[in-house]
């Protein structure tokens, strides 16, 4: 199934920020020791962060310095469909790097420490282990394996970790923690190369079929073609997100 345009707005009964922040803990049971009043404790026994920095900011401020409140400010939709996004619709694209950072490594040595080989349809490619991310894309590859028709969108793949800046920001792209995959470039369709990074906005294209963006979402990955600076290519491990998602009923089907 290649790009379907689904009729009406994606439906979904936005959470509350604490079960939103109930969701974040749960998935990362290895990270996230508790959620606290105004902030959130991890296991590495650093100081607590805070969940709300205190600023009202505006969509390019929150994707530039985002807090845990606004990475978790807009609903992701699940499921085998997609429209264009609506504008400044980026969930997951807005990120807490002081979270990121403390979840899978503050550095790249520190990054690069927790890094394990997982196999892609004959390739080898290095993710972190860490939150079980290695686990779930090893889950992505085996259930991909039973569609050969697929194989072409998926390999070669353009990357996992890399620790680098997103193209055009200062802000680390989650590639830094091994925690994401770029597939087959030759599909690839990304806001900047249509023009965006010039005009502010870009025509939307896919051309991966939606079953692979389906089977990622199952194993906690969420997928670049969503956003309206949208880049096909990208799926990241967000499980929260993922969970929010399934607890809100948000469907890109609706």
């Amino acid at each position: 199934m290649f790009l379907l345009v689904c009729v009406g707005d994606t439906l979904a009964a936005d959470p509350t920020l604490r079960e939103k922040l109930e969701l974040l803990a749960r998935a990362y049971p290895e990270g996230i020791a508790e959620v606290g009043t105004g902030t959130l404790t991890l296991r590495d026994g650093g100081t607590a962060l805070p969940i709300d920095d205190g600023r009202q900011k505006s969509h390019a401020e929150k994707l530039a310095s985002g807090d845990i409140e606004d990475s978790l400010s807009q609903i992701y939709p699940l499921g085998a469909c997609a429209k264009p996004p609506p504008k400044d619709f980026d969930p997951g694209r807005i990120r807490s790097e002081a979270l990121m950072k403390r979840l899978y490594g503050g550095s790249a040595a520190s990054a690069r420490r927790d890094l394990v080989t997982v196999n892609w349809f004959g390739e080898r490619l290095m993710v972190t282990r860490r939150h079980g991310v290695a686990k779930a894309l090893q889950s992505v590859e085996a259930e991909l394996t039973s569609r050969p028709k697929l194989k072409r969108y998926l390999v070669p793949s353009a990357g996992t970790f890399n620790w680098r800046n997103i193209a055009g920001t200062r802000t680390l792209s989650v590639h830094s923690f091994g925690a994401a995959i770029d597939l087959n470039t030759a599909f690839a369709d990304y806001w900047r190369w249509a023009g965006g990074a010039k005009s502010g906005a870009a025509p939307y294209r896919n051309r991966y079929p939606l079953d692979i963006v389906e089977i990622f979402e199952k194993h906690g990955f969420i997928w670049g073609g969503r956003w309206y600076h949208f880049d096909t290519m990208h799926f990241e491990y967000r499980p929260e997100l993922i969970a929010i998602a399934r607890q809100a009923g948000a469907s890109a089907c609706r």
